[in-house]
């Protein structure tokens, strides 16, 4: 018998497709900030390789040569996705910093009011407006290409 420390599941498969103990809307945080730190490792490291231009086309041609393949393809549909979830998520955290979504804030009076109820379906629509984005993305790149 598994030992649960007396809090038993009561949500079952929703507890995990809800969030859990975070929150959805956590994680997309925790995903937002890991995908920002990406995109810009990506982007120093896109300004390190294309600098090698300056140094005529012999060093363009290693540069380049360093970077093509299979492996760097996918590292690549890596970054694209990043980027679609990145863009995507931080549309839903301008609509809704500006209040057009859940609306203005409100003096906290107990019983507290949650904007989870709100903030939930936007973020299930930004998450399957970047698979969508990420599906299209990876036709292009892996079977149109």
């Amino acid at each position: 018998m598994i030992e649960t420390k007396g809090y038993p599941n009561r949500l079952g498969i929703w507890g995990w497709l809800g969030g859990g103990q975070w929150g959805l809307e956590r994680y997309l945080y925790t995903l937002h900030r890991l995908t920002g730190l990406g995109l810009l490792f990506y982007f120093l490291l896109h300004i390190f390789v294309t600098s090698a231009r300056a140094f005529g086309p012999e060093a363009w041609a290693r540069s380049m040569g360093m970077v093509s393949g299979p492996l760097f393809v996918v590292g690549e549909f890596l970054v694209f996705t990043a980027f679609a979830f990145h863009a995507a998520n931080g549309i839903r955290l301008v609509v809704i910093e500006l209040g057009w979504i859940i609306g203005k804030p409100i003096e906290p009076i107990y019983p507290y009011r949650t904007s989870v109820h709100e903030q939930r379906p936007l973020a299930i629509g930004v998450l399957v407006l970047a698979g969508l984005v990420i599906l299209a993305g990876g036709l292009d790149f892996f079977i149109l290409h």
